[in-house]
């Protein structure tokens, strides 16, 4: 197992559309996913997505019971999800925060689809299809956009609303700033 360095915003590796996967089951994926939930704990992620460490694929990973980073978060169930595709269930958005390993110390206000039906495949190409509301939907949809290229900032609507954790929310604690 490794631990990656995590590409931070200005990379133009980040901005890349990525490729799909067209194998599955193999050493080489199961590796990367290992070595992906190993990178996404070692930060308290909630999520990461292959091109945030370098890797130019349609891999994302998300889930967890309890998060440092999101205290009041729900628990998600933790998902691998390959050739991810989206559907909003309704038009109804939400805006809540957001932050991201790859924009270390930032939060901003970002709107997304307030329920959402996901599918793709997991790690061994059976095929995943849930539905989501919420966090949940909020983390999936944040996780994918790192797929084609966006970043949550890019989002941003208000951007009275972005800005570096300890200005915005003196009172948490250091270790919750990304």
């Amino acid at each position: 197992m490794a631990v990656y360095d995590i590409l931070k915003m200005g990379d133009p590796r980040l901005l890349r559309h990525a490729e799909p996967v067209t194998e599955f089951g193999t050493p080489q994926l199961l590796g990367l996913i290992e070595d992906m939930f190993e990178t996404m704990h070692a930060a308290d992620g909630a999520g990461l997505a292959a091109p945030q460490i370098g890797i130019n694929l349609q891999v994302v990973i998300f889930g967890f019971k309890k998060n440092v980073r999101y205290p009041d978060a729900a628990p998600v169930p933790e998902t691998v999800l390959i050739n991810p595709v989206i559907t909003p269930l309704s038009p109804d958005m939400e805006e809540n925060w957001e932050g991201c390993l790859s924009v270390p110390g930032l939060r901003g206000m970002v709107p997304r689809w307030a329920r959402v039906h996901y599918e793709g495949f997991d790690a061994h190409g059976n095929r995943i299809s849930r539905e989501a509301e919420g966090f949940h939907a909020r983390v999936v949809q944040h996780e994918c956009d790192h797929l084609i290229g966006t970043l949550y900032p890019m989002r941003i609507k208000d951007f009275s609303k972005f800005g570096f954790m300890d200005v915005l929310f003196p009172d948490m604690k250091a270790s919750d700033d990304d």
